[in-house]
Formats: structure tokens, C-alpha cells, sequence
């Protein structure tokens, strides 16, 4: 850029950041404050269990197995606002939006037994006598004379100590047959005077789905006064098994008048009976205390990974707390011995790696998959080839997991940038060929009708007309959701993953596969509709469906065309030129985000303008921060030379992140959102899911070191410095990697493991930085965009 060009930018600059200072931005002043004390003190487990962030505030370890955590009737699982528990059970999922999991609620109470349902026989308790933190949760029911409950868990047991009051009659009543989703059958059976087992079958998320099994065994650390079980509403005294396809469950009880603690442990396994029974002899020998402190320390090993300085305690507690819920999915699905149920319902061994389950595809993979292959990425290859083996052993890769089943519950072909992403990482040394082989089959074709998968459903006609047509009403073919119900959205989402894996397959060497696929990448163009500027969907026959207005749009998935048109990472240029260059772009995307409201009073904006509910998804022209297809948006001005306006407006939405059981922003979705806000936060974001470009912008701290694992981080550590940043100075003046200037509003991964230092100077009005031709990140999967990237770097 000339010299003129800039000064004039500089002098539009401060005109704007005098307006700018009038309503400063929300982000928390940092201060140059080193954390004091466990990082796990500052994590808040309730943050997200209420307004509908579905989080869970119990006791588990990092990818555990085991989620020991209180039902409290809400959907899925423990709602804030509830003042009943039904129960303490062994598998919850963070922040799902239906219910799944809560197998084997677990309850104290004391006296008769006259209820076998939980609604009816839950115990009351307040938020006063309630407290969580990292692989710890225990509270006060009031109910039955006041019990104190207390849970632990290890990866695949969870430990409960209650504390009775002084009583014959003092009962832990185990429920097989009530869960979150439902129970198709259980079993449980008394096996001595200290050992109960379970197994149970269920399904349903948001939709049926096939079943899965869980098998659990429950040891107690002292014998039982008495025993019993029940099937329906009938109590058996000293019956030792009941089978049942509805309420079923068993009941120990306890003399408490001299010694008023009852701990027990329940192991859980996927495979069977004998592979809980050896996860309870291998980790469940330790007292509560030594669990709960073993439990506390693996947390902070995870969250000292990341030393944040600077900003006030609130922040740093929403920062922690949200690393805190990256770290808890995906689960590990192996016993200790290795073995897994796959997805053909076989039992398998893990041999050289651990097999993880439980895949929230459609939405980790634009913010969760990255952050840990970063932070974590020996348990992310780990995970990449869990991936793999559900290919192998079902014939399909998966697009939404649950345990041992496919649910097909969201759209379009997530899988496929999960993996690309992996490879990009280095994740999937020795398994490259595996990988592509299996994505391939999954993007050129579609699974059989004898398949639980969906795959790409609407592949064919896509091959055929380069759209996934939109067909209203269309009945299911199989359980969960249908492209067919999305297909403008599917498109997309079809064409970003070609994109990716035209990339993958270029540095593979399959050149043919690469150019057939770039040229499907740009399959986004096909629905775009020159008369109204916007994505439309089409029918079967190719004309645009639904209304014109891109507010009231039909054929997205969670969203509006006004929310999808940014959803096009791999081609930003031509999307850009569709609307109509970068100027008409730039003005679009101020409108979309309320840009001059947001400059008033950003967090109002935020609360106002941009959320209107947790599962208010259409009829809207608006950014919605709490839902995944906008979580790259903010990030399109870095493409349109303004990035001082990404930093504008990620600063106003990590305003949504609180340290307060409402701040989170929607769903978090097995951590999606909750890695938005930490790699928002330190600075560096994935702008091209499935790739290995980082966007940047403006950190919220004075620094954040990084820790990581040499063996794909030569230096061991990255640091990103931005000393004095606040809600004054937020914008980059200047970028420095290892002490070199750059002006591109962009990293690679090659950069991470060769850097140890990236150093933003940052000011109070917007600069020249970022804003060149090439400055921001190249496009991905075309040959014009391997040129262009390969001449970048």
C-alpha cells in the first residue's frame, strides 16, 4: 500500500477510535497479574447450567469415561433453577441440546421405601449448601433428616460418600430403568452383601436412535444391613435381581447410628459385565479423598498447560472454567484391558491407542478438535483413529456419535474437515493413506440402506447438480436429521469439506482426486442468487425455494443465509466477490453485526441485538453468537482489510462468557463454544476448519504461555504477548513472530512449532496492520489457492 494510503488509514483511524472511546468495548482492562493459587480454584463447574448451556456441574477427569453428576429433572440433566435431585448418575454429556445419558441415577435417602420413581422420591437442596469444582461436587438434601452427598470420579469409576443421619434405615437406591433418553431394558442384580450390578439399554437423542448398552458394577465399603429391588411400583424385600422394561432398580440399606458414612464406587464399561468389573479392580481401590485429590491434580496438569497473566479474577475464572470444559469430551470408550464395543456392536481391543467415543462433529470441529490438537495432541491422534475405526469396523464414518451408535442428529459432511484437520496437525502420521481412503468413500458416495449412517445423503443429486437440493417435507429414511430438510445449508457444508480434502489430497499426491474436488469446492456458487445477493436454497428441479427474504430463508440448518453467506472459509475471495467486492462485503457485514450500535455499547448489542434465545435460530438478519454456523463470522473482516473490526466484535461476544452459572453462550456442545472463547480470548483462532491457518486477533491478556508436548512442538512452549491490552488499547498496531514483523492477519501451524514468540503491540485506534491484499488467509483446496497460499508462505 502507498505511503499516502496509510496515512490517510491513519488519520480515518483516529476519527474512529474518538468515536470508539465514547463507548469503550466490554473486554476486561488487563492487568500484567500472574495467576495466584490452583488454576482449578478458578474453575466454576456451574457455569452453563442455566439458560439452556445444558452443562453439567459433577465430578469427572479429563476425556473420562465416567460423568458422576446430579439429575435435577431438566432435560439433560441438571437444570440451575431446579430444587429437586433425582439422582447422581454415571454419564453425562456437556452442553448437548436433548437428553442423553444420566444411566443409573444413584440416590441416599432413608426410611421405607414407598416410590420407585425418581420425580416422586427426590430429595430437595438448595444452591447454599452446593459447591463443584474440577473432579469434585457435594451438596446438602434436605430431605430425609438432611443427607451429605459427595462425588469423585477416576476415567472409568465414580466414588459417592454420603453422610446419613443417625438411622436404621438408611438407603442408596440404585435406578436402572430412568434415564435421560429411554430405557429399552435393564437388569440389576445383588451379587453379595456389598456388590450390586447393572445393565441397561437405551436410546434416543433428539430423535430414536439404536440402542447401546451399559454395563455397571456398584461396590460398597461395607456390608448391607439389608437388601432389596423393584420392578414398576413393586418393592421386593431381599429380592437380588429384577429384570424389567420399565422402572427397575435396587435399593441397599445401611444402619448409620454409629457410623453414618457409606462410600461406593461404580465402574462403567460398554462392553460387558467382566470389563466393569476389572475398571472397578483397577481404579477403584482408593479412598475418596486419594480419589478426589488424584482427580484435582489431573486438572491442574490440563489447565496448566495454558499460564494466563493479566485481565481481573472474573476473567480469568471464565477463561479457566471454559478451558476446563474443553477438556471434557470426547470420552474415552476403552476398558482397561483395551477392549471397546464398535459400531457393529463387536467387542474390539485398542492396540497401540485409546478408543474414544461420543462425536459432536457438526460442531467440534470448528473450534474444539483444534484447540486440543494443540494442547492435547497425543489424545487427539488417539482420537483421529477412534474415528477411523468406526469406518472400518461399521463402514461409515460417523457424523454425530453417541457411545456404540450413530445418531445422524445435525448436517452436512463434518467428518470430513475433523479428519483433514488431524492430518493437517501431523496427527495422523502413519495412517495418511488410511484416512483419505476413508474419506473418499464418504464424499463420493452415499452409505447403504442397510447402513444406521447418512453420510453425505444427498450426495447423488449434489455429484449430479453441484447443490444437495432442498426438499420440504421430504419423509426420513432413517432416524436423526436429513440433508434433504437443509440442503442450502448442506451445500455449504458439502462444499467446504471438498475443499479440505482437495487439499489432502494434493499433498498426498492424488492430484486427479485434488482438481475433481476443488472444483466441487466452489459448488457454493450454485446457490447463490444474483437477485437477491444471498444463498438460496433450490428444489429437486433447481429453482430457488423458499422466500426471497435471506432473513426468512428456508434449507439452513440452525440459521438464516444471512448467518450461512460467511460459511464459505475456503474460497473468502469469491465469496466476497459474489456480494459484490469487499467494500459492499465490509458493509454487509457492519449491518450484520449492528457494527455502530456495537461501537455504542457493545455488550448490550451483544445481550440485545444478537441473541434472541437459546434456540432462536431463524427469522433473523443477525449475528447469533450462541450457535455454531457464525462462529468463523466475526472473523470475515480480517478477508475484508478491516481486522481491527474482528477485534471489535470478538471482544463484544467473549462479553457473553461470564463466570456465572447464564454464562454461556447457547449450547456448549461437548466444548465448542467454551474453546471459542479460549482461543478467542488468547488471540489466535482456526478461520479454516480443516486446515492449519490461524486468524488472529487482539488477545484479552497481557500474556499466555502455551505448554506443549514436544513430539509435535520441537520448542516444547509458545508464548503470545500483548502487553497493555484493554478495553482502551485493543487494536494491533503491530504483529511479531520471533521477533520479525508480519502483517498477515494469519498463522500456520508450522509457525506454532517453530515459533516460541508471538508479540502483538496494540493501541487505542485501528492501524494499517492486517490490511494489505495479502494479509489475510489465502484460499483452500483450489490450485489457484495453493499457488497463492505457496507464494504467501
Amino acid at each position: 500500500m502507498p505511503w499516502l494510503s496509510r496515512n490517510r488509514l491513519r488519520t480515518a483511524g483516529a476519527v474512529l477510535a474518538a468515536t470508539l472511546l465514547g463507548g469503550a468495548l466490554a473486554a476486561p482492562a488487563a492487568r500484567a497479574e500472574p495467576p495466584a493459587g490452583p488454576l482449578t480454584d478458578l474453575v466454576n463447574p456451574f457455569i452453563g447450567s442455566q439458560n439452556e448451556g445444558n452443562t453439567y456441574p459433577g465430578a469427572a477427569v479429563p476425556f473420562g469415561m465416567v460423568q458422576l453428576s446430579p439429575d435435577t429433572g431438566h432435560t439433560t440433566g441438571y437444570g440451575y433453577d431446579d430444587d429437586h435431585i433425582r439422582g447422581f448418575s454415571a454419564v453425562h454429556i456437556s452442553g448437548v441440546g436433548c437428553g442423553l445419558g444420566g444411566d443409573l441415577p444413584v440416590l441416599p435417602t432413608t426410611g421405607d421405601i414407598t416410590e420407585t420413581d425418581y420425580a416422586k422420591y427426590a430429595a430437595s437442596y438448595s444452591h447454599d449448601d452446593e459447591s463443584a469444582r474440577p473432579g469434585y461436587y457435594r451438596v446438602g438434601l434436605k430431605s430425609y433428616g438432611g443427607i451429605d452427598a459427595e462425588l469423585t470420579a477416576t476415567t472409568r469409576t465414580g466414588k459417592q460418600r454420603y453422610t446419613f443421619p443417625a438411622t436404621g434405615k438408611a438407603n442408596v437406591l440404585l435406578n436402572v430403568g430412568q434415564s435421560l433418553h429411554k430405557t429399552v431394558t435393564s437388569h440389576v442384580e445383588v451379587l453379595d452383601a456389598r456388590t450390586i450390578r447393572t445393565t441397561l439399554t437405551g436410546r434416543g437423542f433428539c430423535q430414536d436412535t439404536k440402542p447401546y448398552t451399559l454395563h455397571t458394577l456398584t461396590r460398597f465399603d461395607r456390608p448391607f444391613a439389608s437388601y432389596g429391588t423393584w420392578d414398576g411400583d413393586k418393592v421386593t424385600a431381599g429380592s437380588k435381581d429384577s429384570t424389567a422394561t420399565g422402572k427397575s432398580g435396587a435399593y441397599a440399606r445401611f444402619d448409620t447410628r454409629e457410623d453414618r458414612t457409606v462410600e461406593a464406587t461404580t465402574a462403567v464399561s460398554y462392553v460387558d459385565a467382566p470389563g466393569a468389573a476389572r475398571n472397578l479392580r483397577a481404579e477403584g481401590g482408593r479412598s475418596f479423598d486419594r480419589t478426589k485429590e488424584a482427580a484435582n491434580a489431573a486438572w491442574e496438569r490440563r489447565l496448566g498447560l495454558v499460564k494466563a497473566q493479566g485481565g481481573d479474577r472474573a476473567l480469568r475464572r471464565t477463561f479457566y472454567s471454559s478451558l476446563y470444559r474443553s477438556f471434557l469430551a470426547p470420552n474415552i470408550g476403552s476398558d482397561v484391558d483395551g477392549r471397546y464395543t464398535g459400531w457393529d456392536q463387536k467387542p474390539h481391543r485398542a492396540h497401540g491407542f485409546t478408543y474414544y467415543q461420543n462425536w459432536s462433529l457438526w460442531d467440534t470441529y470448528r473450534t474444539q478438535a483444534q484447540l486440543l490438537a494443540l494442547l492435547a495432541p497425543r489424545e487427539s491422534r488417539d482420537m483421529a483413529l477412534s474415528v477411523l475405526r468406526i469406518d472400518k469396523e461399521s463402514g461409515w464414518l460417523p457424523k454425530w456419535g453417541y457411545g456404540t451408535v450413530e445418531t445422524n442428529i445435525m448436517t452436512g459432511d463434518p467428518v470430513t474437515p475433523f479428519l483433514t484437520n488431524a492430518y493437517q496437525q501431523g496427527l495422523l502420521k502413519g495412517h495418511e493413506e488410511e484416512a483419505y481412503a476413508a474419506l473418499k468413500k464418504n464424499a463420493d458416495g452415499v452409505p447403504p440402506a442397510d447402513s444406521p449412517a447418512v453420510g453425505r445423503e444427498a450426495n447423488a443429486q449434489y455429484l449430479k447438480d453441484g447443490f444437495a437440493p432442498y426438499l420440504k417435507g421430504r419423509e426420513h429414511a432413517k432416524p436423526g436429521d436429513s440433508d434433504f430438510d437443509h440442503g442450502a445449508s448442506a451445500t455449504l457444508e458439502y462444499a467446504l469439506s471438498d475443499a479440505m480434502l482437495a487439499q489432502m489430497a494434493r499433498d498426498l499426491g492424488h492430484r486427479a482426486d485434488a482438481d475433481r474436488y476443488a472444483a466441487r469446492a466452489q459448488n457454493y456458487r450454485r446457490i447463490f442468487d444474483t437477485s437477491t445477493g444471498f444463498f438460496r436454497a433450490r428444489d429437486a428441479k433447481g429453482a430457488f425455494a423458499g422466500p426471497a427474504d435471506p432473513a426468512k430463508s428456508e434449507g439452513f440448518h440452525e440459521g438464516t443465509s444471512w448467518q450461512y453467506q460467511w460459511m464459505v472459509p475456503q474460497d473468502m475471495p469469491g465469496m466476497l466477490d459474489l456480494i459484490g467486492g469487499k467494500k459492499k462485503a465490509g458493509e454487509r457485514l457492519d449491518s450484520f453485526f449492528a457494527y455502530p450500535q456495537l461501537l455504542k455499547d457493545p455488550e448490550k448489542t451483544a445481550r440485545e441485538v444478537w441473541v434472541n434465545g437459546p434456540y432462536d435460530y431463524y427469522n433473523a438478519d443477525k449475528y447469533n453468537p450462541q450457535n455454531e454456523p457464525d462462529l468463523i463470522a466475526p472473523y470475515t473482516y480480517l478477508s475484508t482489510g478491516a481486522p481491527w473490526k474482528t477485534t471489535d466484535v470478538v471482544h463484544a461476544a467473549l462479553t457473553l462468557f461470564t463466570d456465572t452459572p447464564t454464562g454461556m453462550t447457547g449450547n456448549d456442545d461437548l466444548g465448542t463454544m467454551s474453546a471459542w472463547m479460549v482461543l478467542s480470548a488468547i488471540g489466535v483462532f482456526p478461520v479454516q476448519p480443516g486446515t492449519d491457518s490461524w486468524g488472529l486477533s487482539t488477545p484479552v491478556f497481557d500474556r499466555v504461555d502455551l505448554k506443549l508436548d514436544r513430539g509435535y512442538y520441537p520448542s516444547g512452549h509458545f508464548t503470545v504477548k500483548a502487553p497493555g491490552t484493554s478495553a482502551a488499547h485493543r487494536y494491533v498496531q503491530s504483529v511479531r513472530l520471533d521477533g520479525q514483523e508480519r502483517d498477515r492477519t494469519y498463522l500456520t501451524t508450522d509457525d506454532l512449532r517453530s515459533g516460541r514468540e508471538l508479540s502483538f503491540t496494540v493501541g487505542a485506534q485501528p492501524s494499517a496492520w492486517g490490511t494489505g491484499d495479502q494479509a489475510a488467509p489465502p484460499p483452500v483446496g483450489t490450485s489457484s489457492g495453493a499457488q497463492q497460499a505457496d507464494r504467501q508462505r
